[in-house]
Formats: C-alpha cells, structure tokens, sequence
C-alpha cells in the first residue's frame, strides 16, 4: 500500500535526517510503512538509549491524542535527558495536560483565526515590497529575501517586541532556530541567555504598560488565581521563538517547489484563487515542515507484535503518516490541490495541536498568494537549493528563485 511503488525491506531502517539528506525521506518512510511499522532504532553508542518509531497514519494519530500514555514531559527528540540538558521550567511543549491545558488557554484567545486575520494588513505589508524586490531583482535566494523574515518578523509582532530591537531580536532567534533544530540547544547557550535577560525586561514593561501582544494577554492574566509566573512567561516566549520561525520557513519553501513541479496544479490555482484554501493544507501535508518528534511512553505498549517498554522514547514521524496511502489513498505522494483532506499530521493532534497553526496557513497564504499574482511565471530550482542542518524540522537553507521562469 505505499505510495513508493516498490519500497524495498532493505530501506526499512529509520535513520534521522539532516542537512543533504533531507532530500529524500520518503523512499524510508514508505519501506518503513509497508515492512517495519513499530520500528526500534538499537543505540549506536552505550551512553545512548534506545528508541522506537511509528510511521503509519493511525498509530501515529493514536500516540498523539493518548498523552497519557505518549507523554511529552521527557522532551521531544529522540535522545535522554531533553529536560536536564534544557537547564530551563519546561516549555508548554514538554508539558501534559492539565498543566499543559491551563496555560495554553492563556494564550488561545490570540492565536484564533478571527485575532490572526487582524493582523494579516501587517503580513501583506511586509510581503508585498520583498515580492517586488525579488520581481525587479528577477532572481534570487527566497529564503533569505522572504522566508525567513517573514515568519521572524510575525513572531516579533506577536510578542510585542519594539522595532528598535529587532536586529537583536533576529540575531538571538537565528541561533536559538538553529541549535534547536540540532536537537542541542546547548549550542547556543549564549544566546538563550541573552534572550531570556531580553524578555524578562520586557515581561517588566509590559507590565507597568501592557499592549496589544501575547506577552501582555499572559502578564494581564492569572493562573490558579496568580499571575502567571516568570518562568512560564519566558517557556512560552521561547516556544513561540523556537517553533514559529523554522517551520514556517519550511513550509514557505516547499510550498514554492511543489508549485514550481506542479505546474498543472499551479494553473488551477492561478485561475481559481479560492482554491487556495485547499491547496495551503496539501502544502501542509506534503512539506510536513516537523518531519516528527518524540513521545515517551508511561507503560509498555504492544503493537504490531512487538512491546514497547515502558519510560522508552517514540518517533511520531508526522511526514510519513501524511503520505500514508493507508490514510490518502494510492495518490497519497502526489501534489492535488483540490484533494479533499479530512485530517493531517502536519500540526500534530490531540492536546498538542500547534497553537499556531491559524497564523502559520495565513503567511502561507498571503506569500504565495502574492508571489502568484506578481510573479506568475516563477520557479525555484530545489536541485540547486540547500537544506539545513537539524533532525526533526525539513527546511531549505537557501532555495534559487527566478520570477520569469527557468534559467
């Protein structure tokens, strides 16, 4: 049932991705699918740990709504000792209900698609000159012209923070995205430091003078009839730093390839701009931007004939599941922008739905949506594009852009 016509037992082997070699997962995800769905990855050194991977749709859905079972309190990728090594209050990522339930309804109010849709003015605002430059240009890197600053730019916005310090703002951002991604966040200690010395001065002004961002909704508002915290302040300003920039980025770039390979799709799309919709969400499911991340389960689990033990990490290989044909059916690897998707991975499920998830399909939406209306002949060209290095988000580093077409 693959969407791999011929996936070979032999590719059956989960090995993490990074830099080049995000260039194909699929061929994996799909052997993986067909031949060793509950997959176990033995240590390859004896200071590290052993963990499983799960590449179907369902089993994959499941472990994310159970967060009982699939906990997220141990962190996120697939190597021991996330929460020792973060140094850091847990996030609200590496958090269970009901703590993880009480301190995101803090913040849903602003990350609704009504409360999005206000600020898509500034988004449109922001797209729109780098489009042009890119059209006058006639050629360029979009990742470094758009992609990148674009999503850096919302996450600034909604934390509130003033202009004069975005510079700093985006240098921090840029090593914090980056040692993240590498599932080593200690790579950029320095720079942690400085931001969370940035925002706990913030989180002060804003409450001696709150505004129209999430930092001051959460100062404003109390958690078990307190205030909320510093620490947990600081947790979700930097989720917000960590997860909002990269994966958007990924999404933008893949987006722009599969309408560049596609070019049948994009003609639809051209002449049916309502279709847009329905075209941001197989973008989703095709870039999964978070190719998967790590549960750790709190008892044993049987599947597939084999046991999961207990306090073992899971892979939930979110990318594999979106292409499952188990789920999407035997065109489950083709790019359709009128498919009609039930469900997706892309966001993850369950408790840990992507809180951003209305902001990111609006950036999405207007970029393309500009791109396609300023420049309708443009292609990228991902054979000469590069990835970035890291294990769990798929994204291009830099991705050659031409408005007019082909070069």
């Amino acid at each position: 049932m693959s969407s791999d016509p011929n996936p070979d037992p032999s590719d059956a082997r989960y090995v993490p991705r990074s830099a080049e070699s995000w260039r194909d997962p699929f061929t994996m995800y799909a052997a993986l699918r067909d031949f060793d769905p509950l997959h176990e990855v033995k240590p390859a050194a004896p200071d590290e740990g052993d963990y499983w991977v799960l590449s179907r749709f369902e089993d994959i859905m499941e472990a994310a709504v159970d967060f009982e079972t699939f906990s997220s309190a141990q962190g996120l990728t697939f190597s021991y000792g996330d929460m020792e090594m973060m140094g850091v209050e847990a996030p609200i990522v590496m958090m269970d209900p009901p703590d993880h339930t009480a301190l995101r309804k803090l913040a849903t109010p602003r990350f609704t698609p009504r409360q999005v849709k206000a600020i898509e003015p500034l988004i449109r605002a922001f797209v729109v000159p780098r489009v042009e430059r890119l059209r006058e240009m006639g050629e360029g890197d979009i990742i470094a012209e758009l992609f990148k600053p674009l999503p850096g730019f919302v996450v600034a916005h909604s934390l509130g923070v003033a202009q004069s310090d975005r510079d700093r703002f985006d240098d921090w951002t840029d090593a914090i995205v980056s040692a993240n991604a590498s599932g080593n966040i200690l790579t950029a200690v320095e720079a942690v430091g400085e931001l969370f010395a940035f925002f706990t001065a913030l989180i002060e002004e804003k409450r001696k003078d709150p505004g129209d961002d999430m930092l001051s909704t959460l100062v404003r508002a109390e958690l078990g009839g307190q205030p909320v915290p510093p620490a947990k302040l600081l947790g979700m300003a930097f989720t917000m730093v960590t997860g909002g920039n990269d994966t958007t980025t990924g999404l933008l770039g893949v987006g722009a390839e599969l309408l560049t390979r596609n070019p049948e799709q994009r003609a639809l799309l051209v002449a049916d701009p309502k279709l847009m919709k329905g075209a941001i969400e197989e973008i989703l499911r095709l870039a999964s931007p978070v190719q998967g991340l790590a549960r750790t389960v709190t008892r044993d689990v049987k599947l597939h004939g084999k046991t999961i033990p207990k306090d073992r990490k899971v892979m939930l290989v979110y990318a594999s599941g979106n292409r499952d044909p188990r789920e999407y059916g035997p065109t489950a690897s083709k790019f359709d922008i009128q498919r009609k998707i039930r469900r997706h991975l892309s966001f993850s499920y369950g408790a840990h739905h992507c809180i951003g998830a209305a902001i990111a399909r609006l950036q999405t939406s207007i970029a393309l949506e500009e791109l396609l209306a300023r420049c309708p002949d443009f292609v990228v060209d991902s054979e000469a594009a590069r990835f970035s290095p890291g294990h769990f988000v798929r994204r291009y580093e830099s991705l050659p852009f031409y408005a007019t077409g082909a070069r």
